[in-house]
């Protein structure tokens, strides 16, 4: 047998701590994916505000908007088949799970580092630090970077 018929073939048992990242990455993203979808549906609608800036608040112009709407397909196309691919696949103990669930994390990572900095000036005057570098934004370069370095641990092998 080859090597990459051995690789293909071999499954790496979820452990807690792959269920953990699994349940928790579901549970940050579901209203991030709930939003975006009522972005992409109803993307000028005061509900839609409500939920994505917060109640009453109007996007701060055109570019918000846009990167917004951006990002809500982005996501929607590319990110979140990745995570629920890569869910799948680990959950199921594959190896292809952990390399799809490595790409949603990086794209997590990336994508929030990059609102982390750009969001800054609104959001944490009026929220604070705590907020901001969890619920806004940290929360989700936190599992991102995790979910990579779990990832990465798994396929060399290491289970904890």
């Amino acid at each position: 047998m080859n090597i990459l018929s051995q690789h293909t073939t071999q499954t790496l048992e979820p452990t807690l701590t792959t269920w953990i990242l699994v349940i928790s990455g579901f549970l940050i993203y579901i209203p991030v994916i709930y939003g975006q979808i009522l972005l992409l549906v109803r993307p000028q609608s005061q509900a839609t505000k409500d939920f994505m800036i917060g109640k009453g608040e109007n996007w701060r112009d055109r570019t918000h908007f846009r990167s917004s709407y951006g990002f809500a397909w982005a996501d929607l196309i590319f990110f979140l088949p990745l995570l629920i691919a890569g869910s799948i696949g680990v959950i199921l103990g594959q190896v292809w799970g952990y390399a799809l669930w490595a790409a949603a994390a990086a794209i997590a990572v990336d994508s929030n580092i990059v609102l982390w900095f750009s969001e800054r000036e609104y959001v944490y005057p009026i929220w604070g630090p705590l907020a901001y570098y969890t619920f806004f934004w940290g929360f989700f370069v936190y599992w991102g970077l995790v979910a990579i370095v779990y990832a990465v641990l798994r396929l060399a092998g290491v289970t904890f």
